[in-house]
């Protein structure tokens, strides 16, 4: 189950109530990255905008794949 307005999982059965697509703002807010760290991630593909007029949107299992993506940390670095 996920929380109204998270990023769903990729495969699930989703509620018609779940968002299938993010503004910026709100892609920072649900995925907890700066917008900064988006706009780097789109320069570089690794992660895919759409226009929507002036408007830009993330589809939400595009920002699901690409925070799947990022590494992992690793446990002897841990603070």
């Amino acid at each position: 189950m996920s929380v109204r307005g998270s990023v769903p999982p990729t495969g699930e059965n989703r509620m018609t109530n779940e968002k299938l697509a993010f503004t910026i703002p709100e892609a920072v807010s649900v995925s907890g990255r700066s917008r900064t760290a988006l706009y780097a991630a789109f320069k570089t593909g690794e992660l895919i905008a759409r226009k929507q007029g002036a408007r830009t949107i993330i589809l939400a299992d595009d920002l699901r794949r690409w925070l799947e993506g990022l590494p992992r940390m690793n446990p002897d670095r841990a603070a």
